[in-house]
């Protein structure tokens, strides 16, 4: 079925999870949304996405805005934060579940691990349990294809790679693939610029669109940060905060990491307007090679 058209207005929107401060390859996936929302002329928004409340590290959220207001990456309206959503969430999946495109699933992950830890048709639980989870029905041959205007044409079989996806979890939190829609819908997105990691999560989420009557907003998938044995770079794998007491260091590396020409500018708001101006999409690389985390540049060839 056909997506409803966008709002005319371009609308970005950076959407970090409040598990510790900025690091770098946060920054990178920031710069590069907000500077291609404010290139266009619209609207960049930030939404803080903290339904895994026990995850969440406390002041990382505060850390993280000013960080960003630190930079002078400004954005438009309130800041979003998804633990106050939940009714909004509940609609959407009332709506899923009234309409035969979700269920309740009682399969434990014993259970699915004997299938290969896919859940495909028929739930392989032996019994009722108390906390099921509430899952999509993916019907066989559920194919999903877009264009990520930096990597082309993306297309997964959802039925064979991905199976029936978890909306709701058996401990009653929201799964980030139903939350980052209803979000982005609610406030306006029309274009998903972020790292690479979360390509995969991308049909998904285009599904979600098409049943719940939703824009599908354009997507811009961005390289990673790796460190030297080629991981993401992240806060789990202890990537450095940064400092916003110096942020133009930070600046500087990011739009390095983005492909861009170097700036001549030594202030912070001269450079932000520098960066405005010679902003150049076409210049964003696809690789995700190797950085040195000490000292954030790209490593030696």
């Amino acid at each position: 079925m056909p997506s409803p058209p966008l709002p005319a207005l371009p609308c970005g929107r950076f959407a970090p999870s409040p598990t510790g401060p900025l690091h770098p390859g946060s920054l990178v996936a920031a710069l590069g949304s907000w500077l291609m929302a404010r290139r266009a002329g619209g609207q960049w928004r930030v939404r803080i996405e903290d339904v895994d409340r026990a995850r969440e590290v406390a002041g990382a959220a505060r850390a993280q805005l000013a960080m960003l207001r630190a930079c002078g990456l400004d954005w438009d309206g309130e800041v979003v934060r998804q633990s106050a959503r939940d009714a909004h969430y509940q609609r959407a999946l009332d709506r899923l579940l009234a309409d035969g495109h979700a269920f309740v699933c009682h399969c434990s992950r014993s259970a699915l691990a004997a299938v290969g830890g896919v859940h495909r048709g028929p739930c392989v639980a032996t019994g009722p349990r108390p906390d099921p989870a509430i899952r999509l029905r993916v019907a066989p041959g559920t194919r999903i294809a877009f264009d990520d205007r930096l990597r082309g044409r993306i297309e997964q079989d959802l039925w064979a790679d991905v199976g029936d996806f978890v909306l709701r979890r058996a401990d009653g939190l929201w799964a980030y693939q139903l939350a980052v829609v209803v979000d982005d819908a609610d406030q306006g997105v029309t274009e998903v610029v972020r790292g690479a990691d979360l390509l995969d999560s991308t049909p998904r989420q285009i599904l979600l669109q098409r049943l719940l009557g939703l824009p599908t907003p354009r997507h811009v998938h961005l390289p990673l940060l790796r460190d030297a044995a080629g991981r993401k770079l992240s806060k789990s794998l202890g990537a450095a905060a940064l400092d916003p007491a110096e942020p133009l260091p930070a600046l500087r590396a990011a739009w390095h990491a983005l492909g861009q020409a170097p700036l001549p500018a030594d202030a912070l708001e001269t450079w932000r307007a520098q960066a405005l101006a010679r902003f150049d999409p076409a210049r964003i690389p696809t690789d995700d090679a190797p950085w040195c985390v000490a000292h954030w540049t790209r490593s030696p060839a």
